[in-house]
């Protein structure tokens, strides 16, 4: 493992995607098994979220037990990989990601879900994931971790009422949080917070990359993306209608946000911008998308363990994938140009 005082820093944005999180789980688990990165900020997104809290509830473990830096990291990056697991080990002994609502599966209980609404279908707003989130991470010690190698966790939820995206961190970061960052409207009654109520993340940053640019340091993000954005063949049935229209909704904003940092790429590269005022982005990509498309959208509410832990391996083969080809570029380069992307 890599000495903590030659680890470049990194930034990770998490997308969100259902079951299909557990990718992303076998990718920071590659990461962090290699340890030759500093994770300074996450940002996530519904099971992107999870993942990014799980992570840096192992940081903020080792941080209480560990006051050299060295040894924080690396003890760091053991607990997070235990702690990531403890997560989705709970995620796959409860087997779905949609209790109590009619799933995407069953031909009449999606007929359902169109005139019910999760008030009528799920009154008491039960949902055993929040149990499982809440076992796998302490956020009591995660708001208050201020230790160099905790990295910032940054979740995305959506306003209701104002259709915005909002970010929770620091103190405001809580397991209400996360389970509003991954409240389907369809699926869950909004999670309130303070007063206001949120659903899904996703419509509004799926992750958000703006938190990145201006509450860290680093300029490099490495994003992993579960959701598909090309997709080849044109969907002609009313099922492969929803699952495209629900892949374009959930990264619309996420492209919106890339478009804006290549612009931004582009005129400080022309000298028409000042560096001193304008971050010069290095983004990195790592696309679980196109192997995830051989399962189609409806796996998303799968999560047996058989299938989260096929998830996992693939990951673990993407990250180790990404390690070997572009480690030597973070800090240099970036290597998701925005042509990849349109």
């Amino acid at each position: 493992m890599a000495e903590p005082a030659a680890l470049p820093p990194l930034n990770l944005a998490l997308q969100g995607g259902g079951s299909h999180g557990a990718l992303t789980w076998g990718v920071l688990d590659a990461l962090l098994e290699d340890g030759g990165f500093a994770f300074e900020g996450i940002s996530g997104t519904s099971a992107g979220a999870m993942n990014a809290v799980a992570l840096a509830h192992g940081f903020a473990q080792a941080a209480l037990q560990h006051k050299d830096a060295r040894e924080a990291h690396r003890a760091g990056c053991t607990l997070a990989r235990e702690s990531l697991t403890r997560l989705w080990e709970g995620v796959g002994a409860i087997g779905s990601l949609m209790w109590g609502v009619p799933l995407q599966g069953n031909p009449l209980l999606g007929m359902l879900s169109q005139w019910l609404s999760p008030y009528q279908t799920n009154p008491l707003g039960i949902n055993p994931l929040r149990g499982v989130l809440e076992r796998a991470v302490n956020f009591e010690a995660l708001c208050h971790a201020r230790h160099a190698s905790v990295p910032k966790v940054f979740v995305c939820a959506t306003n209701v009422r104002t259709g915005r995206g909002e970010i929770f961190s620091g103190a405001r970061l809580s397991a209400d949080a996360v389970m509003a960052s991954a409240c389907l409207p369809l699926m869950f009654k909004a999670v309130q917070i303070d007063g206001e109520h949120y659903w899904d993340g996703g419509f509004s940053g799926n992750p958000a990359l703006y938190p990145l640019i201006y509450q860290t340091q680093c300029a490099d993000v490495l994003l992993v993306q579960i959701n598909p954005i090309e997709h080849h063949d044109l969907p002609d049935t009313a099922q492969d209608i929803m699952e495209r229209m629900n892949e374009v909704t959930f990264n619309a904003s996420l492209l919106g946000e890339l478009r804006a940092i290549d612009f931004v790429r582009r005129l400080l590269a022309e000298g028409r911008l000042d560096p001193a005022h304008y971050k010069n982005m290095r983004m990195h990509r790592i696309d679980g998308g196109s192997v995830l498309a051989q399962f189609g959208d409806a796996s998303k509410s799968r999560a047996d363990m058989g299938f989260v832990r096929q998830l996992f391996e693939l990951g673990r083969t993407q990250g180790k994938q990404w390690l070997q080809r572009h480690r030597h570029d973070v800090g240099v380069q970036h290597t998701l140009h925005f042509t990849d992307n349109s």
